[in-house]
């Protein structure tokens, strides 16, 4: 998604499928490391596809400016579950890209929500939707050109819980903005999702 443990799941699903399917094809790997010895950058390229992985995605990447001084949430000591990710697939047949950035404030979640509506409401109408911790998901498809309902983002699940998602776009190109109140604070996770299918290429 988006800050949460399922959107975390569907980037490692489609990481470990891509992967495979990669693999299966013949194809060249370029891993790079930080300084500590952990994967930062995975790199596959076949003659068909291509899938690219970071764990450090430029903020940039998402269309969305960095709530003013807010810092990107640090990784847990111990911990597998990266803050921050980029996720580029790209195929004759379709093409998924997500990059999800987390950050802690020490203002309020609605000083935050209220940035990030005005910043969102260039890209269109602002959905807002409540998910309790821990729950939520991406909806997405890559049927450009259609106009039907099926198109537009929707809040998931009862709509209910303390953490606020921000949508705006379509299940094609949609930019997230998740709010979660913190004892001190806010945690918030801003993404960029977007798809596309072999109508498109």
């Amino acid at each position: 998604m988006p800050k949460t443990n399922r959107l975390r799941t569907r980037l490692l699903g489609c990481f470990f499928v891509g992967m495979a399917i990669l693999l299966s094809l013949g194809c060249s790997v370029n891993v790079k490391k930080d300084g500590e010895g952990q994967d930062k950058k995975v790199d596959i390229q076949t003659p068909v596809a291509g899938l690219h992985v970071s764990s450090n995605p430029d903020v940039e990447d998402t269309g969305l400016p960095v709530y003013p001084g807010a810092t990107r949430k640090p990784k847990k000591e111990g911990d597998s579950e990266e803050t921050g990710a980029n996720l580029n697939i790209a195929t004759s047949f379709f093409g998924l890209k997500v990059v999800a950035v987390e950050f802690l404030s020490q203002d309020s979640p609605d000083k935050v929500m209220a940035y990030y509506k005005d910043k969102l409401s260039k890209y269109g109408k602002v959905l807002e939707c409540h998910k309790r911790k821990g729950g939520g998901s991406v909806s997405m498809n890559s049927r450009d050109g259609d106009d039907s309902k099926d198109r537009e983002l929707k809040c998931e699940g009862d709509n209910t819980g303390n953490v606020i998602e921000l949508k705006v776009g379509t299940q094609e190109k949609q930019r997230i903005v998740s709010i979660e109140p913190k004892e001190k604070g806010t945690d918030f996770a801003l993404v960029f999702v977007q798809t596309r299918g072999k109508d498109t290429i």
